[in-house]
């Protein structure tokens, strides 16, 4: 075969295949058929915005068949070159669509836009799950420590699911109300009685505001009595006080040490004045006897 023949077939190939790559004729039928409406121009242009046909065709074709309303394929364009999930907000759409919820394409692009799993987040909100909290440690009033553990029954908000908080605002919550109602307790004895009124104070608190979650239920799994605070307070404060009182006493003992060694050596500072007193009387008869004293008043006496 001359190689002037094998060039033209070559390059015929390659025409064809960058013809049918920049007019997708294929998808254009496709959409056609399954009665999605778009340009086989807009195709192309798709081509130079750097938006695979294939996924806005068949994203469309899914919308369509599931019966979602009001998507259009510029919609489709703008998350796509925004870097969205584009096959995550169809599935989380069509879902929502038959679980009866309130799910627009603007806040499903929203949420996914905004970092969160879209189609999780609408399953959630279908099925709701369990948030186990840590255990939670209280002291009622008469100083018996109680050690909770509860469990947290919540949904998807979907319209607070954008900046909404998650789900460490709701255990922080719960293990907040849950803290101040043992605490409001007068006895362990009635929490241990009661639990569910904790649950349901706690619950009545509209602890979800400003989350992207609604708190259907509050379980209190276990409580369990930890340490009788109360009574080691007490020993404590004894033991502070026993301290405090021998201290008091080792300072009066100190003093009164202190005050003897100060009398003491007050008495022995008179016995030196004393002594010295008695070393000057022998000088002093002396003396008398020298100036004849002595004998001139007893000869007057006499």
């Amino acid at each position: 075969m001359d190689v002037s023949i094998l060039i033209i077939i070559g390059v015929s190939i390659v025409g064809i295949w960058l013809f049918l790559y920049i007019f997708p004729l294929n998808l254009w039928i496709t959409a056609l058929f399954s009665g999605v409406r778009i340009g086989l121009i807009d195709l192309v242009f798709m081509r130079f915005r750097k938006v695979p046909p294939g996924l806005i065709v068949n994203s469309m074709i899914i919308a369509t068949k599931a019966g979602l309303k009001d998507i259009t394929v510029s919609q489709l364009e703008t998350h796509f070159l925004a870097h969205g999930n584009l096959k995550s907000v169809i599935k989380a759409l069509i879902v929502a669509d038959k679980a009866n919820l309130d799910l627009s394409f603007k806040q499903a692009t929203a949420i996914d836009l905004a970092g969160r799993d879209v189609l999780q987040a609408v399953q959630v909100s279908v099925t709701p799950y369990v948030v186990i909290v840590p255990a939670i440690t209280g002291v009622s009033l008469d100083g018996i420590q109680l050690i909770a553990v509860a469990r947290v029954t919540v949904r998807t908000n979907l319209m607070r699911l954008v900046g909404g908080a998650g789900e460490e605002t709701i255990k922080a919550r719960v293990g907040q109300g849950i803290i101040s109602n043992i605490g409001n307790a007068k006895s362990y004895l009635e929490v241990l009685e009661n639990p569910e009124g904790i649950s349901k104070e706690v619950l009545a608190n509209g602890l979800d505001a400003g989350t992207a979650f609604e708190i259907l239920s509050i379980d209190i799994a276990d409580i369990d009595i930890g340490q009788n605070i109360g009574a080691g307070l007490q020993i404590d404060q004894a033991s502070a006080d026993l301290h405090v009182a021998k201290a008091k006493a080792e300072e009066r003992r100190a003093m009164a040490v202190a005050l003897e060694q100060e009398m003491s050596a007050r008495v022995q500072e008179a016995r030196a004045l004393v002594i010295e007193a008695e070393a000057e009387i022998p000088m002093a008869l002396s003396d008398s006897f020298r100036k004849g004293i002595l004998f001139g008043k007893r000869k007057a006496a006499g």
